[in-house]
């Protein structure tokens, strides 16, 4: 049985490394984990947001999905988007998923990535 998800894979292109660092690090505010030797061979970088990993690995022929993208759950959506923004990130809001605040932000590559909160009730 399936009982939570592990991790989510995004792919990136060859010597992106840096620039995905200080995105996911530096704006999105997660933190780098070690890839094993082997992995880390291969190129790309993971990261950590409690429970959450991101890995990004490299694909020489790398191009951004245009819809596919993993959904972030967050606290304080304004709060966080202001940081995102505040830090040079660009942010697109979509109203159209009831009962939810959201946006959309790109990484420096082009994946796209979908941050989340339930709306308040009341």
């Amino acid at each position: 049985m399936i009982a939570a998800i592990d991790h989510v894979q995004l792919a990136a292109p060859p010597g992106a490394e840096d620039d995905l660092r200080a995105f996911y690090a530096g704006i999105l505010g997660m933190t780098e984990i070690p890839k094993p030797p082997l992995l880390a061979a291969r190129g790309g970088c993971w990261f950590r947001a409690g429970s959450v990993q991101l890995h990004l690995g490299v694909e020489p022929d790398f191009r951004a999905a245009r819809k596919a993208h993993p959904g972030l759950r967050v606290t304080d959506i304004e709060a966080y988007a202001a940081r995102l923004e505040a830090r040079g990130a660009r942010l697109t809001w979509d109203d159209d998923l009831p009962g939810h605040l959201r946006f959309y932000a790109q990484d420096p590559v082009g994946n796209r990535l979908e941050f989340l909160e339930p709306a308040p009730t009341g």
